[in-house]
């Protein structure tokens, strides 16, 4: 075999393997990206079981503290900017969403405690259980994306995935967080 041959198929088997980096690559941003807009999911699931609960409960406090509107009235608004915002794509229109829902039913449960046969009620009892476990499982939604996010940004930002972002059409994210003063759960006691 001559010389000239040797080196030709050498010069295939690199471009070959650069092809297939490349294609590597480009997959593990992309998969990277989507699993990033998936765990986004997940946060939207859990913000519209949380907005779903807000009625159920809005009705049971009516019931009894009727006079209170003011209150009901802002946990109605919180719910429809929350629902406004689980159908967009602005990670800190979400938080903020999530954090105006959080002082509405803070100040819903501080008007609940001053009705002892309400907090008795079996179906505000169901629906206090029912938001304990979607604020569990939107805490696990949110450290999910966190954790996609970090992963998306770190291939984004390293050698040598950071040239085929661009290829990719893919880019680094925000990271959900908390809005200031926001960083705790609501105090929900009955």
């Amino acid at each position: 075999m001559s010389t000239a041959a040797i080196i030709g198929i050498v010069v295939v088997v690199i471009i070959i393997l650069l092809v297939l980096f490349g294609i590597s690559g480009f997959n593990k941003l992309r998969k990277a990206d989507i699993a990033a807009e998936e765990a986004m999911g997940g946060i939207d699931v859990q913000l519209t079981r949380r907005a779903d609960l807000i009625p159920n409960l809005v009705n049971t406090v009516k019931g009894y503290a009727a006079h209170e509107s003011g209150v009901l009235e802002a946990v109605t608004a919180a719910r429809a900017n929350m629902q406004q915002a689980a159908q967009g794509s602005d990670v800190s229109a979400k938080a903020a969403a999530e954090a105006q829902m959080s002082g509405a039913l803070g100040r819903l449960f501080a008007v609940a405690e001053n009705y002892p046969q309400l907090q008795a009620a079996p179906n505000f009892m169901a629906l206090q259980t029912e938001l304990a476990g979607t604020e569990n499982k939107l805490s696990f939604a949110r450290q999910y994306y966190n954790d996609a996010v970090s992963r998306l940004n770190q291939a984004v930002k390293t050698l040598p995935w950071m040239f085929f972002a661009p290829m990719a059409g893919v880019k680094s994210r925000e990271f959900y967080q908390a809005p200031a003063g926001q960083t705790e759960a609501p105090n929900v006691q009955f």
